[in-house]
């Protein structure tokens, strides 16, 4: 009698939370949604046909997933930098992609290696320290890594 009375409690108790939470449904699937659909992308190469492609797949994720559902990060470091260059043959694709809500940051280590100054490069874009490091925390922070 008293093992039921006591399990009614609990019952009550929990149930109470669980409307005071917004429901088991909303907030569990807040959590996966803010969790889900992030990915990282890594362009390291000149070649304007991969930019070309790595900014055709950002489009495709907005597109299949919706801008709001997905959050995407472009790296660019290495030779792949010079696309980042504000008189870049991509230019016009990036700065649609950043109006699309891309972050597309560039790794001031090459910049300093290729002598590079931020008024040289595309306006809107980021900057990291190191464009490897920040593709390996997004990684261990759960990111997906794409690579075209």
């Amino acid at each position: 009698m008293f093992a039921q009375r006591s399990l009614r409690l609990l019952a009550i108790a929990w149930t109470a939370a669980v409307v005071a939470a917004g429901g088991i449904g909303s907030a569990f699937s807040e959590q996966v949604v803010a969790a889900a659909n992030k990915v990282v992308v890594q362009v390291s190469d000149a070649d304007p046909a991969k930019w070309n492609l790595a900014l055709n797949n950002v489009r495709n994720l907005q597109a299949d997933l919706g801008a709001k559902n997905v959050d995407i990060e472009i790296v660019a470091y290495g030779p792949g930098i010079g696309m980042l260059k504000a008189d870049s043959v991509v230019s016009n694709r990036i700065g649609e992609a950043l109006g699309a809500g891309v972050k597309i940051v560039a790794c001031e280590n090459t910049m300093r290696g290729q002598k590079l100054n931020q008024p040289d490069m595309l306006e809107g874009i980021g900057y990291v320290k190191a464009g490897v490091v920040e593709i390996m925390q997004r990684q261990q922070q759960g990111w997906t890594y794409l690579r075209p």
